[in-house]
């Protein structure tokens, strides 16, 4: 079976072997087809309307393998439906170059077009699909091999040799490397962005505090250890007289393209460079940090804890962290509190639990005791006739509120009321007595 080529169709011939036809601007491919009908769209909109013509025409007899095949959920043909075709792109119309052009003209063409429709300049709806058009074209066109193919067989063409479109799986990889931040545009990519002073790394420290510390708040002095800036190459890395040279393994461009050839074709995988660690350059390293422009020190600062915080309150000390990259920020240091427990009292958020044992009597006729709080023993009254689980409060002898310190909680005080297991004979005669005048009192109220 070959392939006829009507316009800017290919169609099918019966008996004969298939070969490829050079391709032409305008070829299209076929989605599907139906043999009584057939219609090409090209970039003008014009059409084939006469199916008796012999360059117009599918043979009746064509193979149902082919062409009579159930039509899918997609495609549904109806009486008098027609072929839909659709045009392959046009890498060169994309770019707006000739179909001759030189690869400086279309290197050239591609920086001006991505400038204009890169999506962090252009708003536009379609403006990040047009980018992504460009860059797929500047792709295929800017390789050789890949150019030589689309020249004779199009898009189609490149899919079956397994090469698909290009050496970059994401576009804007594309645009990095050739801008180098976008020609200072913004800073977007390339090895200038990889370049940038960067900040530094937080640092955590863990805060042991006892009970009343966690109440009232206190003043510590912390030793910690943290990355800072290299006095001997003053944060470069470099070692000091030597200057930075290109990296011979990326070629400055701070990332290297790995390919592998499988059944399914070409997989290309971008990775930071590891012999610059993805700055694009290479120097030599300072002996003092080792090229990491940053040393580990130990260093006391004095932190202040605010009243009110409790086990897993978070501390922020601003640029008391690492210190960052090529002369970027420091990072912040981040302080987590633990409070040991009290063995009197309870904290429950901004309140204190605290059970008082009183004995049966003291319950009976009130009295008062000395209660222990984290402002020391104070005394607490007892109401005559206090019943067993009474919680008695204490008005602002509970914790400070975190950040309002004039604003405190309270101590609830829970009144345990302790029977005697075992009584004296004497104990028992006045309790028995006791008992004898409350049953004379109960039965006169009931006459």
């Amino acid at each position: 079976m070959a392939l006829l080529q009507f316009g800017g169709t290919l169609a099918p011939k019966l008996g004969e072997k298939p070969h490829l036809l050079p391709r032409s601007p305008a070829l299209t491919r076929v989605i599907c087809a139906d043999p009584r009908f057939l219609v090409s769209k090209s970039g003008t909109g014009g059409r084939l309307k006469n199916p008796a013509s012999p360059t117009a025409s599918l043979h009746s007899q064509t193979s149902s393998r082919l062409l009579n095949h159930a039509p899918s959920p997609r495609f549904r043909h109806r009486r008098g439906s027609r072929f839909i075709v659709r045009a392959e792109a046009d890498f060169y119309s994309i770019l707006g170059v000739s179909r001759n052009a030189s690869k400086s003209e279309i290197k050239s063409a591609y920086r001006k077009l991505a400038r204009s429709y890169h999506p962090d300049v252009n708003k536009d709806p379609g403006a990040e699909q047009k980018f992504k058009d460009i860059s797929n074209a500047y792709e295929v066109l800017s390789d050789d091999e890949k150019r030589s193919i689309y020249d004779k067989y199009g898009e189609a063409g490149l899919k079956g040799a397994g090469m698909g479109t290009g050496d970059y799986s994401n576009p804007f990889d594309l645009f990095e490397s050739l801008f180098e931040g976008f020609g200072g545009m913004g800073g977007m990519g390339g090895r200038a962005a990889r370049n940038r002073p960067m900040q530094g790394d937080d640092e955590s420290y863990n805060l042991v505090l006892n009970f009343k510390e966690a109440v009232f708040g206190v003043e510590k002095e912390i030793e910690i250890t943290r990355l800072e800036g290299c006095n001997t190459c003053d944060g470069t890395g470099a070692k000091p007289g030597t200057k930075p040279t290109t990296c011979k393994t990326c070629g400055g461009q701070g990332q290297v393209v790995s390919s592998t050839r499988t059944p399914l074709g070409i997989f290309q995988q971008v990775s930071t460079c590891n012999t610059c660690g993805g700055s694009g350059e290479f120097s030599t390293p300072c002996n003092t940090c080792g090229g990491d422009g940053r040393v580990r020190k130990t260093k006391r600062i004095s932190l202040k804890v605010p009243a009110g915080v409790d086990s897993g309150s978070r501390l922020r000390v601003r640029s008391e962290g690492n210190a960052g990259r090529r002369g970027g920020p420091p990072g912040d240091l981040y302080v987590f509190i633990d409070v040991l427990s009290d063995p009197v009292l309870k904290r429950d958020g901004t309140n204190i639990l605290y059970t008082c044992k009183v004995s049966y009597i003291d319950a009976i006729l009130g009295t008062t005791v000395k209660v222990p709080t984290v402002d020391g023993m104070v005394d607490l009254k007892i109401p005559s006739g206090t019943q067993p689980g009474t919680t008695l409060v204490m008005s602002k002898k509970g914790v400070p509120l975190l950040g309002k310190s004039n604003a405190r909680g309270d101590q609830l005080v829970r009144v345990q009321v302790e029977i005697p297991k075992r009584l004296s004979s004497d104990e028992r005669k006045l309790i028995e007595e006791l008992a004898n005048l409350n049953k004379a009192q109960t039965a006169n109220s009931r006459r």
